[in-house]
């Protein structure tokens, strides 16, 4: 497995280019199952998740046009599906997979999705979206670690009022994209607000759907009987501008980041900015970071979007170990999403957990020494630790970054890290 070795106390200075979001480019690939015709989306990354995603998408008899580097663009044509499987050896390391499940069952009528896997953090139950395909007309029964989905009749989804008891992003948008091709009108409350499910939203209308209350919490989806292709740019990845906000900040730097949208970020710019970091807009697209002096402590508590993502959770952490005074962080999500700590105190932090509290207190001299990425955003934050390390850091099991991270090393080493790859065989 790949490594990284990082030698930390490196100022970072420079201009570092944002890449299209993961988050939103695996739900527009699985919409892509939805027509016969041809998907074009632009701005994607060059992610472990994206290739998984084309492969699964290939071993249904789909299409897949892959960019060559430095392309972005993806061409899906789902003329045929002529298997509505997505079997455990393809999907055991990427949640994103259970997004087929929808469109499968909306445009053929069947499907069978293995139970997804990915990081570790946490139960990620698949209930609420079993629940609604059921409320569609689906049938469904999960056996040997499978869930097998039947519409019966004419093979059609209805329409249907789905209620979430709990918001889910990955629910919502498999909702979302059923109810474009059932029979009738849907209502979808309770639903995700996430940038990621508006993007999938504004490519599903370029489809031909008809979708109202985009980025509110009430979706309502009129059916239609056939959708066409599209040619969509797939929104910035706010979490990698959120990580890099905070490899500026950690490290007493400055950089520009362009092609990213700040409007997605400003529960995270908020909490940073209390921290004593400088954040300005510096046109359109473009943010610039700054750390000009101490950093003072700032609390937070995790929320579901427009509040602080729990996706910066871990990056945030690694950033106030080296501010002043006492960071209370509260996990609402995912209830084994502190994992990172032990790695960051195994470096010299002071944090110590109760239930879903991280209690950080710094500022905290660390110093490197060699850690193990448990999931993608603990990865990130491992590096962002490392950054600011005495001597060197060693961060295994980088597989999970590249899930999520499009070159990290590479972006990082252009303004100044010192951090390679440590390449095994195999």
């Amino acid at each position: 497995m790949d490594k990284f070795l990082i030698q930390g106390g490196k100022r970072l200075e420079g201009t570092i280019r944002i890449s299209g979001a993961k988050n939103a480019a695996l739900p527009a690939m699985a919409a892509a199952l939805l027509t016969a015709d041809a998907v074009r989306l632009d701005n994607v990354p060059h992610v472990r998740d994206i290739v998984t995603m084309g492969q699964l998408l290939e071993h249904m008899d789909v299409h897949v046009e892959f960019p060559e580097i430095p392309s972005t663009a993806v061409t899906i044509e789902a003329g045929r599906v002529a298997h509505a499987e997505a079997p455990y050896e393809l999907v055991r390391t990427m949640r994103a997979s259970i997004l087929t499940l929808g469109p499968l069952v909306a445009r053929t009528g069947y499907a069978r999705v293995s139970l997804p896997g990915g990081c570790a953090i946490g139960a990620r139950p698949v209930d609420l979206h079993l629940k609604a395909l059921e409320k569609m007309g689906a049938e469904i029964s999960t056996e040997h670690g499978y869930i097998e989905a039947r519409v019966p009749g004419n093979g059609r989804l209805h329409g249907a009022h789905i209620l979430f008891e709990k918001i889910t992003v990955t629910g919502t948008e498999n909702a979302l994209m059923a109810a474009a091709l059932a029979e009738g009108e849907s209502r979808i409350e309770n639903a995700a607000r996430e940038p990621e499910v508006t993007d999938l939203a504004e490519l599903l209308i370029q489809m031909g759907a008809r979708i109202e209350g985009i980025d509110s919490s009430t979706l309502v989806v009129q059916g239609v009987g056939r959708l066409g292709g599209a040619s969509h740019t797939i929104i910035p990845d706010r979490i990698e501008t959120g990580t890099f906000l905070a490899a500026g900040a950690i490290t007493g730097g400055e950089l520009l980041l362009t092609h990213c949208a700040p409007e997605h970020l400003g529960a995270v710019i908020a909490k940073m900015e209390e921290t004593g970091v400088e954040i300005r807009n510096e046109g359109p697209g473009e943010l610039r970071v700054r750390a000009p002096g101490k950093l003072a402590a700032a609390s937070l508590i995790t929320e579901e979007y427009p509040g602080f993502a729990t996706d910066m959770q871990a990056q945030f952490m690694a950033l106030v170990t080296q501010a002043e005074g006492v960071a209370v962080i509260t996990e609402t999500i995912f209830e084994n999403r502190f994992m990172h700590a032990s790695e960051m105190m195994r470096m010299g932090a002071d944090i110590s957990i109760e239930g879903r509290r991280a209690i950080v207190r710094g500022p905290s001299a660390l110093t490197g020494t060699n850690v193990i990425a448990s999931d993608l955003r603990a990865s990130a934050s491992l590096v962002l630790a490392g950054l600011v390390a005495m001597g060197s850091t060693i961060v295994d099991r980088v597989y999970h970054i590249d899930r999520g991270y499009e070159g990290i090393e590479r972006k990082l080493s252009s303004v100044g890290a010192r951090i390679e790859r440590l390449r095994t065989p195999g």
